[in-house]
């Protein structure tokens, strides 16, 4: 839960910390804003994710199950910078399967954290293997990071792809089929 008072108070310090005024007029509302954003950036603090994949249902058929293209807005744990991008979730059941809209809201649960790209991308793997049993799981993120894109190195074209894989997934030959599908 985010204390929004301790939010609204860093806000403030922050801006005088970095020559503002606080009360100037276009500021005055301004660590209202962050609270509320921040509210929202951080909900997945302290949440199961594996939670969110909520009712499971029968499968009558054991193939890969792939939600592709999955929007998500995450915040760099080391700059408190966000970092936007797709992801792209594969498993292969056992005898469980959850609905399709459960895959978006396990992303954005996990993604609402501070976060490592590549943490991220093994986060939502584990979860659905564990929240699921499944057989095999394979979890595709690619992200561009605002961090790179307008600090540091200040690439605005840049994207990371991470990949983390589990289970039968983690076997190369089968990694290979579901990341064509992926790819398509």
């Amino acid at each position: 839960m985010i204390d929004s008072e301790r939010v609204k108070a860093a806000v403030v310090e922050l801006l005088l910390a970095i020559g503002e005024d606080p009360t100037r007029s276009e500021l005055v509302a301004t660590p209202e804003k962050v609270a509320a954003a921040y509210g929202e950036f951080f909900k997945g603090v302290g949440v199961d994710a594996s939670e969110s994949l909520g009712e499971t249902f029968e499968a009558e058929h054991n193939d890969v199950v792939i939600l592709k293209d999955i929007e998500f807005v995450s915040m760099c744990e080391h700059h408190l910078l966000p970092f936007t991008g797709v992801a792209h979730v594969a498993y292969l059941p056992t005898d469980r399967v959850v609905g399709l809209g459960r895959l978006p809201k396990l992303v954005e649960i996990v993604a609402a954290r501070p976060q490592l790209q590549e943490n991220l991308t093994a986060q939502i793997a584990d979860a659905l293997e564990q929240g699921l049993g499944t057989k095999g799981v394979v979890v595709v993120i690619e992200a561009r990071h605002h961090c790179v894109v307008s600090r540091g190195a200040r690439q605005p074209e840049a994207n990371t792809i991470t990949m983390a894989s589990r289970g039968c997934y983690a076997e190369p030959a089968a990694r290979a089929e579901v990341m064509g599908l992926i790819s398509k």
